[in-house]
């Protein structure tokens, strides 16, 4: 085969590949110490809808993020947790500005990439994003990503 033709073969062929299982993502989980005050959160800070857990066990507190994709609470007491900022969940919202003002209405900080207080990463993209965390420390990215 020619060699001009050759890179343009190999990359639809590697994007065939990585697109043929049609994945989405289905939950994401997170391990917390207090599920009331979390599980909290997550309902009024970030306005999540809660969804029953299918067996209704107690330790769980699952939550609806868009069509199918969930985040489930998981609560264990002796678990510890290192967290890290680049370790998070990212969530995209429309209107960022209405976002940030709902914070500052609950007195909630949020900060940028680096760490500065009440400010917002403009990245590379144009994508606006801020940082927060939840009551267990994990790390929360809320971004204007259109998708």
């Amino acid at each position: 085969m020619n060699k001009v033709f050759l890179l343009p073969f190999l990359i639809s062929c590697l994007t065939l590949s990585a697109q043929e299982f049609d994945f989405k993502i289905d939950h994401s989980s997170l391990i917390v110490n207090d599920l009331k005050t979390s599980g909290d959160f997550y309902a009024d800070v970030l306005k999540l809808k809660e969804i029953p857990h299918p067996t209704k066990a107690p330790g769980f507190r699952w939550f609806q993020v868009q069509g199918n994709s969930q985040l489930h609470l998981i609560y264990k007491d002796t678990v510890q947790m290192k967290k890290h900022k680049s370790m998070h969940l990212c969530l995209s919202t429309p209107d960022l500005d209405a976002f940030i003002s709902h914070l500052k209405k609950h007195h909630i900080s949020y900060e940028d990439w680096p760490g500065k207080k009440d400010a917002v990463t403009l990245r590379a993209d144009g994508v606006r994003q801020i940082y927060l965390r939840d009551p267990e420390g994990y790390w929360i990215e809320v971004n204007n990503a259109q998708h």
